[in-house]
């Protein structure tokens, strides 16, 4: 079995192998630079049959991701409706993200 980590990151738990690329919330960081999640809730190595669970992080763990841009979430409508009022309000909403690729558990 593959090694994986649980991080959290902005109240969302997310599951990562090395390589793979996710889009997480945004913060200000530069095409190619590196981010460290130290809230690491489990950690699985590849030859180990057990995980590591903290509670409720684990002490020495981390997880490193390099950030390959930013990018936009899906669009929502959020409509406002009363009826026989005649009051209709509509906007829309992108959110915004960082898109990364994880580079090593640990």
């Amino acid at each position: 079995m593959q090694a994986y980590a649980i991080i959290e990151d902005s109240g969302t738990q997310i599951m990562v192998r090395e390589g793979d690329v996710l889009d997480i919330d945004y913060r200000a960081a530069e095409v190619g630079s590196t981010i460290t999640f130290d809230k690491v809730l489990a950690h699985r190595s590849g030859d180990a049959d057990m995980a590591a669970i903290g509670t409720p992080w684990l002490e020495d763990a981390s997880v490193s991701a390099e950030v390959i841009g930013d990018t936009l979430g899906d669009k929502i409508d959020v409509i406002k409706f009363k009826r026989r009022k005649n009051y209709r309000r509509k906007m829309g909403h992108r959110q915004s993200h960082v898109r990364v690729k994880i580079t090593s558990l640990g």
